[in-house]
């Protein structure tokens, strides 16, 4: 089964730091984001992936040492050796200004299974992605997302009727659940794609109203690297054991 990572945004919230390195190549401790994807992935047997590029896609193929395809027709995988596990890989630039379901669709001729994975290449999380998959399959929807209760961004107060402040919460994990990423997909996925549009919009308003998008609960650690800070706070977490790091 391959495994659809999109790296290829611009990481705009990085500002500067984002100008030379692509999100997914952010270091995390001793080595890039993807590599830390990759193992997490690898420790459910998952094995091949495929990276959705396009800003500053020319890094990846520095640092992997390897072509970066124009398109998915002219892709091939590549084996990269990871703790003495292979695992195959090819990197295609599906265009800068992509959207996540357009460059989801225009990888469309590299899937060549009825079922496959997706995620992002700037979270990170202790799921269990074997329980996320068989939950796909026991349902037989078209689409699984991976639902997780984000850590609010500020501390909440607990006021009294007059005022008062009753308790503060420095940033508790909040209630509602949001979509984390690490996603499962039946090939069918693609009628409800084309060429630029949004995954998070039309195409899950459009599942979700046919009945086809289910949620599968996560409660564990989750933190996606939106900013340089999240870059800070995955390091200071990398450097007192991981939650993520399950192989």
């Amino acid at each position: 089964m391959k495994t659809i990572v999109l790296c290829g945004g611009k990481g705009t919230r990085l500002d500067r730091h984002g100008a030379l390195v692509p999100k997914a190549l952010f270091r995390i401790g001793p080595e890039p984001l993807i590599l830390h994807l990759f193992r997490i992935y690898q420790a459910h047997g998952l094995r091949d992936f495929v990276l959705s590029l396009g800003y500053l896609s020319e890094e990846f193929g520095k640092f992997f040492d390897g072509p970066v395809a124009s398109s998915a027709a002219k892709s091939s995988p590549q084996i990269l050796d990871i703790d003495g596990d292979e695992v195959n890989v090819e990197f295609v630039d599906t265009g800068v200004e992509t959207n996540t379901g357009g460059r989801v669709k225009k990888l469309e001729a590299v899937i060549d299974s009825d079922t496959f994975c997706v995620t992002y290449g700037d979270g990170l999380a202790d799921v269990d992605l074997t329980g996320l998959i068989e939950f796909h399959r026991s349902h037989g929807k078209t689409a699984t997302l991976t639902a997780v209760n984000p850590i609010s961004n500020f501390g909440l107060l607990d006021l009294r009727s007059d005022g008062a402040v009753e308790s503060f919460r420095e940033k508790p994990k909040l209630k509602e659940w949001i979509n984390g990423g690490f996603f499962v997909f039946e090939r069918r996925v693609f009628d409800y794609l084309d060429d630029n549009c949004v995954l998070e919009k039309a195409p899950f308003e459009r599942l979700a109203a046919d009945g086809e998008l289910m949620a599968y609960r996560h409660d564990g650690f989750w933190k996606c690297m939106d900013t340089f800070k999240d870059n800070v706070e995955l390091n200071e977490i990398w450097e007192n054991e991981a939650p993520w790091k399950v192989w």
